[in-house]
């Protein structure tokens, strides 16, 4: 090897390792505004290369407005938004072919065969002739859907018609892929089957930007998690750690309950919220890691029966409610 040829091997080996380095997507102080109305407030966050990251948040909470805008749909009032290192104000059409998309609709055309869709993808795209069947094969068989090449979409169920739209937004092998209800109306053997491609190809180096209304989706699937809520983030972190950082514990019990033992439980301290679901239901959520259950079972055993107590970390359903105080179907 001559000093040139040294020279360049080490220059793409820098830009490489550069490359990887650089964040999938990076919003810094976004801002967007309708006249009076601010959609989206300071919103800051980072999504690393190579992670599933879940964009959560009740209806009108900013995910769509946010999605626009890094997919270039709509320009931001003010703040930056940059997607593996490109400025969505100047390199609009680099990212746009960096990026896949499966939208709630899965827009895919009925009375083609999946091959015919593929093959129509691929030409949007300008997959090169010399590629392109052995690329439209490859990704038919990745989601299982090679043996159905020839058949019409209509004749395909909700979940294939799922894969199939993933692999429609492989095709062209975006490094970001963007995933709007990846799993909506499919049945849990195809919904796990979605699962496990999407886990395959992330541990293969692809990024994934989800956003999804089916929170045990998001505890499966997201390696991190963002919460908003009018514009703003409320929280960012790891399903679990989200868990631990403002779930503590919920205890489940089944009892007969007196009207003063409400009371005496909610003056424990630690105590986030009492629900009584049922005249025999209580639900106790706690914060911290003080361990208050002696003291429950105590103020409810004194003229009451312990029927059933059960001590457990709160769901992400639970989470979400108490940093937003709605339903994430809202």
């Amino acid at each position: 090897m001559n000093a040139n040829d040294a020279v360049s091997l080490q220059s793409a080996q820098s830009t490489s390792e550069r490359a990887a380095t650089v964040p999938a997507i990076e919003i810094k102080d976004l801002c967007k505004s309708f006249k009076a109305f601010h959609a989206i407030d300071h919103l800051t966050l980072t999504v690393q290369q190579g992670e599933i990251f879940g964009l959560l948040g009740p209806n009108g909470s900013g995910k769509t407005t946010t999605i626009n805008m890094i997919s270039g749909l709509s320009q931001p009032t003010s703040g930056e938004i940059r997607v593996l290192g490109y400025d969505v104000r100047h390199d609009l059409r680099k990212i746009r072919r960096l990026l896949g998309s499966v939208p709630q609709e899965t827009a895919l055309y009925d009375e083609l065969t999946a091959w015919m869709n593929m093959d129509f993808h691929a030409d949007l795209f300008g997959i090169p002739r010399s590629e392109k069947k052995a690329r439209i094969t490859q990704t038919l068989e990745l989601v299982q859907l090679l043996d159905r090449k020839d058949s019409r979409v209509s004749t395909f169920s909700g979940g294939m018609k799922r894969r199939l739209a993933l692999g429609r937004a492989l095709l062209h092998e975006p490094k970001l892929i963007y995933l709007d209800e990846p799993t909506l109306g499919v049945d849990v053997q195809a919904r796990n089957s979605i699962w496990e491609h999407i886990r395959t190809l992330r541990d293969e180096g692809k990024t994934f930007l989800i956003s999804t209304n089916y929170l045990e989706e998001a505890q499966a699937l997201c390696d991190r998690l963002a919460i908003i809520d009018h514009g703003k983030l409320i929280a960012m972190d790891t399903p679990d750690h989200l868990k631990q950082r403002y779930g503590g514990s919920v205890i489940d019990i089944e009892t007969a309950l007196r009207t003063n033992a409400i009371d005496e439980l909610h003056a424990l301290p630690g105590i986030i919220e009492i629900v009584q679901d049922a005249e025999t239901h209580l639900r106790i959520v706690t914060e911290g890691s003080n361990n208050i259950v002696p003291q429950v079972i105590n103020i409810l055993s004194r003229e009451s029966e312990l029927r059933n107590l059960v001590v457990r970390e709160p769901n992400l359903d639970e989470i979400f409610l108490r940093l937003t105080g709605k339903a994430l179907r809202d």
